[in-house]
């Protein structure tokens, strides 16, 4: 043993499989697909790697050596790269060991690592990453790999060797597994190689001589699978490597077949050579860059046209995308098909008869896009679709197939990870579908930030336009469901088109076709075109089907629908016209029947069942009477051979039955025949059909015309009876029961007969005696009465061979399986068969009985119910049991248990079945004896030596929160025997006191202590009971506890604890004295009283009364009432002998007395406030009691009571108290006279009014608020019409009479209307007029209205001046009354302007009159009517209108050249003016 803890220092390395078998799992984990090429690449991501700094050929060979002559099979990967020091050669060996962890004694073979510059795909060849790769694909492939390495800055070539048998070696010997040597040597020096398994190294090292620097990969070992896989699928493989390194090869673009020059870029240096060596055998060679045919060079010469983008995720993640669109053309598409997916049908193997072909999607359900990291393809990472790229849930700018028909490549760099074997990315899809990505375009090399499903969903309608080479389906006919397509999803909808337009040509319906690639070739006329899916017009689409009428339809009659695509596109109209007439000549017409054999069936024979019909020699005859065994034309081939069918047809009353059906085919040297037919045996009305079908199908029409047939009639009637069948039996079969058996008679081939002569039959059956009563003759023949008797196992019945014979008959007996069962119940049998039975109190006896049949078989029937019924006792049970189902049961029930049973007593059972009288009852006697098990619970109290019994349900007074010791029972029987308490009794006894009972103490009959509680409110329920399987016993006491001595008291307020200053406290408190536990000690009396005391700060103690309440037994203290003292919490002392406790009560502020202002001292004196003006505070009023403290009284109304000429603003209303007495009354403003006025506050409280303050206002007049205008002008001045105004000086007066000046004269107008009679009011209309500009000699606070012009019209005019407040209100000043009078005499206008007259020479006085009662006035130039001081006369003379023309110039009456009229007051009247008459 250790004295003290030691430490053992331990060394452990992973075991060398870790290494050796590293690539198995990574490998083989692949996606149903060989991995070695997989494994092959990580060996050239190394070379990539190492050749990225070459400046001339990237040379990378991969030599499979197996020519057996050499050595062993190798695999060796060559390049001509930088090489590795043995430094770095040993780093490589380091499993996992990353080139970005290689540091300080790890000098990495990518020493100086830089991350390389962006190129384009990320082609910057850093595939060589995580340090595994290399060792996992060597040992994956074989089981040694020797790494020959030359750097160029040295001369020497370093060499080591890891191989699983130096492994196994190294652990057999004990010795350093992870440890060896790294040979030094001169190039081409071979010397060291000496096996024979490895004689190819020598040519390998050989080869050494020129080469500055390289490193060379030899595997052996090379697993025997792999081998033959690299043989066998050469050309698989080596296509998949050009697939991973497409870019790497043929650079960005990839291997564009239609480029004009190949770009010059690093990537033409890439040369990746294969070449495999086997004896005999000349070698196979091959250049990545020569394949033709890798996935990647077949998506880029078949696509039309490409969509390039970009995605940038967060950090330095970038994606660039590619997306490839693969036209339809014409009748197929041109999306490469993948041997790993295969997507298409080949349209030659297509022998479906209804030519009815699904169209498949270009793409399938590959995925869109495949995924290269820094430009190697991951093979096993692919991206579905993106959304924006994705086929839309509703229609698109292009049709949903354009979206399958799109191929897509992602080009990541190493921002993204990769598994270590790089078959997967990790989370790249992940990535590019987070919300966050941002896609954008790439347009002529260019980045244009747009949005991205948009572009995708233009560039894809612009190749579906420009590239698709479709069917353009015209003449729309409508939209319907095809019902003969299998498949419901594709029988709706389906638009009906009457004409295509298909490589140039146009197909429509009438038009005559041929078919191809269909089994057989169709001629006919096209009916319709069917193009699936809703469309409403003419469209461009691919595939869709043609229906043709089979021509000639007098031959064929049908339809065919087939792809368009199979329609012949280079057969001529006359071929097919020239095939239809051929067709058209040759037709079936009628058959030729003889009966080579004899036998011959004639029309409408009767025979007897049985007689044969001999055999038949058909022939087809055509309308030439030529025979012939086909329809005519070759090309129908197989499908169109005529068949000779025969049917012979029974008429029955259901129906008619096919008895007979058989097919002939023509034999070539021999014509159709048919066989002798001998079963010709049912008896009836027989028709014997031949008719001509069509093969496969068995049609016997054929383009509506019925094919060749011939009938025959003839009757079948029976023969004589021969043997007979038994006929349905009823069930069920019973011991002693009568049954009857029918029988069938039939002849010899079985057709009903009927029984002539007397027959006694032969009933027997091994192990029963059967008898009948007797057999009918006739229609039915019954053998009546059959009884059966004998032993039978079950009462499930057992089967028997029940034999019938006839004698007599050829086929005289038939055997028949019956299952007979046991008979009616007959006897009861009981066991045990004792008569006289012993059973212990209390248990229950079971009795086994058997219900049995006249045969002494177990018999059952439904309702069989056995009874027991005892007798002796009072309450003894019944028992029952059901034997309906097996006939046998055990007969018991619930225990037989008799009360206060000393001794042994005797009953009586009697067993019977009620249901069946006629079985006899059984009769048992039962000696009931005393129960020994435990019947009685007694519990004791020890108390000394006293033991006091405690009874069921007796309730126990003990002291509250003592413990109840030294508790005992005892147990009995049902004869009073104390019973012995053993470990298994103590096991069920159960107490519910304690969870946890002492087992040992229950043995010696003690019980667990019982805790008394420690409240006498809490009684405690004690529970003892006993259960086993057979009684269950209890015994239960209850626990009161009482207090105990006193220890407390407690005070309980009833009621609030509130009370206010100067009222006494309403609710009162109740003291009481408790124990220990605070239960209420009952012993105390009213002498108590006297010793208690009250105390507390403030208390007055003149009206505390304390009293006894003998019904609760309590001290009760009322009358607590404080001093005047600060308000709040107050805290009582109660004193009670040494015992003590204290009570809170809250001290609020009396009843409210007076009203007070908060924050306004100074109303002491009158407050001096502005007329108008708000006071400077608001008006805050709190209720107070009597003391001044603030009276938290809610509700209070409190109003303002003023003087009539004091306004104030609000108007006065009423106001409440909130919750803490206060009343906000705001900031009110005054409107009054100067002077001083009050305001009284008026507040009532329980019908009291308070004491309230007054509040004396001292009101100042407002200097600042405008009340009048003041208007100054020339009251002396005259207004004639269109004259000036006087000057008018308008000033704005305050309150105080003085002049407001700094007023914007924009706000004063002069408005003028014109007068009415009898309105005061402003009407609408009115002209207003603004201020004029100021004058150096304006006065400030005046402003002036100068050169106003009167109006033009006389009359009475209103002119009022305004002051704009503000928006709504105007000041307004007195109304101005002027009268405008006439201006200066201008002009003289009549009334009205008299029509030109019209007048002549003529005696008559009216055809002369000029004028005639006009009125003329004097008017000014407003048109006024003036001169009202004017007189004299007017002068009228008549004037030619050219005062030059020498013309007769009419003279007025009385031949004078002028008239003269009175003008009076500014007016003349010319009643009339006649000229003479010439």
């Amino acid at each position: 043993m250790l004295l003290s803890a030691t430490k053992e220092r331990i060394d452990f390395l992973p075991h060398y499989d870790t290494l050796v078998k590293s690539g198995m799992y990574e490998y083989y984990a692949s996606e149903g697909q060989n991995p070695l090429p997989f494994a092959l690449a990580e060996l050239v991501d190394n070379s990539l790697s190492a050749t990225s700094r070459n400046t001339g050929i990237r040379s990378i060979q991969i030599k499979l050596l197996f020519d057996d002559s050499q050595g062993k099979p190798a695999v060796a990967v060559l390049d001509n790269g930088r090489g590795m020091t043995s430094k770095q050669l040993n780093n490589w060996a380091v499993y996992r060991l990353s080139k970005f962890i290689r540091q300080d004694d790890f000098e990495s073979d990518h020493s100086g690592y830089v991350r390389p510059l962006p190129v384009p795909r990320s082609l910057n060849s850093d595939i060589s990453y995580f340090g595994v790769g290399g060792k996992q694909a060597v040992f994956f492939v074989g089981q040694s790999a020797r790494m020959i390495s030359k750097p160029a800055e040295s001369q020497d070539v370093h060499e080591l060797v890891l191989s699983k048998e130096e492994f196994e070696k190294k652990e057999k010997n004990k010795e350093a597994i992870y440890s060896g040597y790294i040979r030094n040597r001169k190039p081409s020096d071979s010397s060291h190689v000496t096996s024979d398994d490895e004689r190819f190294l020598h040519n390998l090292i050989l080869e050494e001589r020129d080469k500055e620097s390289f490193t060379a990969v030899v595997i052996t070992g090379v697993q025997a699978h792999h081998m033959q896989y690299l043989k066998n699928f050469f050309h698989l493989w080596t296509r998949q490597l050009a697939h991973i390194y497409h870019y790497y090869i043929h650079g960005p673009k990839g291997n564009e077949a239609n480029a004009v020059t190949k770009d010059l870029s690093p990537f033409n240096n890439i040369d990746i050579q294969i070449s495999m060596f086997e004896k005999g055998k000349a070698p196979k060679i091959v250049n990545l860059r020569e394949i033709k045919d890798d996935m990647q060079t077949l998506y880029i010469n078949t696509a039309a046209d490409s969509f390039e983008f970009k995605a940038h995720l967060d950090g330095d993640g970038i994606v660039e995308g590619i997306i490839r669109y693969h036209p339809f053309l014409y009748d197929k598409e041109t999306y490469p098909d993948d041997p790993s997916f295969p997507s298409k049908l080949k349209d030659d193997d297509d022998d479906d008869d209804d030519c009815f072909v699904v169209e498949k999607s270009a793409r399938g359900k590959r995925p869109i896009f495949e995924c290269f990291w820094n430009g190697r393809l991951i093979p096993y990472t692919t991206v579905e679709d993106f959304d924006w790229c994705a086929p839309p849930k509703k229609r698109g700018l292009a049709p949903i197939e354009c979206y399958n028909r799109i191929s897509g490549a992602l080009f990541t760099n190493d921002k993204f990870q990769v598994s270590t074997n790089k078959l997967t990315f990790m989370d790249l899809e992940l990535k590019l579908k987070d919300k966050n990505t941002l896609f954008t375009r790439i347009f002529n090399g260019q980045e244009q930030r747009m949005k991205i499903d948009r572009e995708f969903a233009l560039w894809l309608k612009d190749c579906h336009e420009k590239y698709d080479k479709q069917i353009k389906f015209t003449v729309f006919k409508g939209i319907t469901t095809r019902t003969d397509l299998p498949s419901k999803r594709m029988q709706s909808p389906w638009a009906i088109y009457a004409a295509i337009e298909w490589d140039g040509k146009t197909y429509k319906t009438g038009q005559l076709v041929k078919t191809v690639k269909t089994l057989p070739i169709f001629y006919g006329s096209i009916e319709k075109f069917f193009l699936y899916g809703d469309h409403d017009g003419d469209i461009f689409a691919t595939g869709g089907e043609v229906q043709i009428a089979l021509e000639p339809q007098a031959l064929y009659g049908e339809m065919k629908t087939i792809p368009i695509s199979k329609l012949d596109r280079t057969v001529s109209d006359k071929a097919v016209k020239k095939y239809i007439e051929d067709e058209m000549a040759r037709l079936p017409d009628k058959l030729s029947v003889t009966w080579p054999e004899g036998d011959e069936l004639l029309p409408n024979e009767t025979r007897f069942a049985g007689t044969p019909i001999g055999a038949l020699r058909i022939e087809i005859l055509n309308k030439k009477g030529e025979a012939m065994q086909k329809l005519p034309g070759t090309s129908h081939g197989g499908s169109k051979k005529l068949l000779v069918e025969l049917k012979v047809i029974l008429h029955s009353p259901t129906g008619n039955k096919e008895i007979i059906s058989h097919i002939s085919q023509h034999g070539g040297k021999w014509p159709y025949w048919f066989k002798k037919m001998e079963n010709l045996q049912k008896i009836g009305n027989y028709t014997l059909k031949l008719q001509v079908v069509l093969n496969e199908s068995n049609a016997d029409t054929y383009a509506g015309r019925p094919l060749p047939s011939k009938i025959f009639k003839f009757t079948i009637i029976e023969g004589k009876p021969e043997k007979f069948s038994v006929g349905l039996l009823e069930l069920p079969f019973q011991v002693g029961v009568p049954f009857n058996i029918p029988l069938e008679l039939q002849d010899e081939f079985g057709h009903a007969t009927q029984l002539t002569t007397d027959v006694k039959p032969i009933l027997e059956a091994s192990g029963l005696t059967l008898q009948y009563e007797r057999i009918t003759t006739g229609a039915k023949c019954i053998i009546k009465g059959v009884t059966a008797r004998g032993c039978i196992s079950s009462c499930q019945g057992k089967n028997f061979n029940l034999k019938v014979t006839l004698p007599g008959l050829k086929e005289d007996t038939q055997i028949c399986k019956i299952r007979l069962q046991p008979g009616p119940p007959h006897q009861l049998k009981v066991k045990p068969d004792s008569e006289v039975l012993k059973i212990e109190n209390g248990t229950a006896f079971p009795f086994q009985v058997e219900v049995l049949d006249e045969s002494g078989n177990v018999t059952a029937q439904p309702k069989l119910i056995v009874h027991c019924k005892f007798v002796g006792a009072s309450d003894l049970p019944v028992y029952s049991a059901d034997c309906s189902n097996g006939g046998t049961n055990i007969l018991t029930g619930p225990v037989i248990h008799v009360q206060n049973i000393k001794k042994d007593q005797i009953l009586k059972a009697r067993i019977e079945i009620l249901s069946c009288k006629d079985v006899p009852p059984v009769e048992k006697i039962i000696k009931l004896l005393p129960s020994s098990r435990v019947a009685r619970l007694q519990i004791l109290s020890m108390d000394g030596q006293k033991a006091i019994q405690i009874k069921h349900q007796d309730e126990i007074n003990w002291v509250a929160g003592d413990v109840m010791r030294n508790l005992v029972f005892q147990m009995y029987d049902e004869g009073d025997r104390e019973i012995h308490i053993t470990p298994a009794v103590a096991e069920k006894i159960k107490v519910n006191w304690t969870p946890k009972i002492n087992r040992e103490q229950l043995i010696q009959g003690l019980l667990p202590d019982v805790k008394v509680p420690t409240s006498v409110k809490d009684v405690r329920y004690c529970l003892i009971t006993y259960l086993d399987d057979h009684v269950s016993l209890e015994s239960a006491f209850t626990v009161r506890p009482l207090p105990d001595e006193p220890k407390h008291i407690k005070c309980k307020l009833k009621g609030p604890n509130t009370l206010q200053m100067g009222e006494e406290l309403q609710s009162e408190i109740d003291v009481m004295i408790t124990d220990q536990y605070g239960n209420q000690v009952q012993t105390v009396t009213s002498a108590c009283v006297n010793s208690l005391g009250v105390s507390g700060p403030g208390l007055d103690k003149s009206a505390l009364k304390i009293t006894w309440q003998e019904s609760t037994l309590t001290m009760r203290v009322k009358g607590v009432r404080f001093k005047p003292c600060l308000l709040g919490s107050k805290e009582l002392c109660f004193a009670w002998r040494e015992f003590s406790d204290f009570l809170r009560v809250n001290l609020i502020a009396g009843s409210p007395a007076k009203l007070q202002f908060v924050d306004w001292p100074e109303f002491e004196k009158p407050v001096a406030v502005i007329n108008g003006r708000e006071l400077q505070k608001p008006l805050i009023v709190q209720l107070c009691d009597q003391w001044g403290n603030p009276s938290p009284e809610p509700n209070v109304k409190i109003s303002l009571t003023k003087s009539n000429n004091l306004k104030i603003v609000p108007s006065n209303q009423q106001h409440k108290t909130d919750e803490n007495g206060r009343a906000n009354l705001g900031v009110v403003s005054i409107c009054a006279p100067r002077g001083e006025h009050t305001l009284q506050l008026k507040a009532v409280y329980n019908k009291t009014t308070l004491d309230c303050p007054i509040v004396t206002l001292n009101v100042l007049p407002d200097p600042e608020k405008p009340v009048r205008l003041n208007v100054k002008y020339d009251k002396n001045a005259s207004f004639p019409a269109g004259g000036t105004f006087p000057d008018f000086m308008v000033s704005v007066l305050s309150e105080d009479d003085s002049i407001i000046k700094n007023i914007n004269p924009a706000r004063i107008s002069m408005n003028m209307w014109e007068a009415q009679s009898g309105r005061t009011s402003i009407p609408i209309d009115v002209t207003t007029f603004s201020c004029s500009k100021v004058k150096d000699d304006k006065e400030d606070g005046f402003f002036y209205f100068r050169d106003k012009v009167v109006p033009e019209r006389v009359g009475t005019y209103s002119i009022q001046f305004t002051f704009a407040m503000d928006k709504t209100y105007t000041l307004r000043s007195d109304q101005i009354i002027v009268e405008v009078v006439p201006n200066d005499p201008v002009r003289l206008l009549p009334d009205w302007l008299p029509a030109t007259p019209a007048v002549s020479n003529v005696r008559t006085l009216t055809s002369r009159t000029l004028v005639k009662d006009l009125y003329l006035h004097v008017m000014d130039a407003y048109n006024n009517h003036t001169g009202i001081d004017l007189f004299g006369k007017i002068i009228a003379k008549i004037k030619s209108p050219n005062e030059d023309d020498d013309i007769e110039i009419p003279q007025f009456q009385g031949k004078v050249s002028t008239v003269e009229f009175p003008l009076d007051r500014g007016s003349a009247e010319i009643v009339s003016m006649p000229k003479i008459p010439s």
